[in-house]
């Protein structure tokens, strides 16, 4: 399980972590996707946060009951307190990303819904909101600023069988 802040290498680090491990890499934000039939960013404009917030969550529920692999949380499915409690007993690793890295890597003028006024401003208290509950769950904290996903990778692979 992988979590982290927009822009900590969820899906690019994901990726890796399931070719390495032989095994799928799953993304609950493309679940919740595939179910609304409309991006993320739609689904914030015409249904509203809290009603993405009941997608999101019912998607890692179903994707915890039905995949093996390696799974990447959206950046807030952690907010909820009944996935907080569906993670636990799980693998989670945190992806720990500095607002620099992050902002590079998300770009400012990115479709993400959250980030639309003063990215950067908002970006940084939304990292510094979720980072204790990123901290709790987590059996395993990775840096990743400055590093490149195969490096990333290599270090989630020695935590995991340590």
């Amino acid at each position: 399980m992988l979590i982290g802040p927009p822009g900590s290498g969820k899906s690019t680090v994901g990726t890796l972590l399931a070719q390495r491990l032989g095994t799928s890499f799953r993304d609950t934000d493309a679940d919740v996707e595939a179910v609304a039939g409309k991006p993320v960013s739609d689904i914030f404009v015409d249904d509203g946060e809290e009603r993405f917030r009941e997608l999101e969550a019912e998607a890692v529920r179903r994707a915890l009951d039905e995949h093996a692999g390696v799974l990447s949380l959206g950046g807030g499915a952690i907010l909820s307190e009944a996935t907080q409690s569906l993670l636990a007993g799980h693998p989670v690793v945190y992806l720990q990303v500095g607002l620099a890295d992050a902002v590079q890597r998300v770009g400012l003028a990115s479709a993400r819904p959250l980030l639309v006024l003063n990215p950067r401003s908002r970006l940084k208290q939304l990292m510094d909101e979720r980072r204790p509950i990123y901290e709790r769950l987590a059996s395993l904290i990775v840096a990743t600023d400055g590093r490149t996903p195969e490096d990333i990778t290599d270090e989630i692979v020695k935590g995991l069988t340590a």
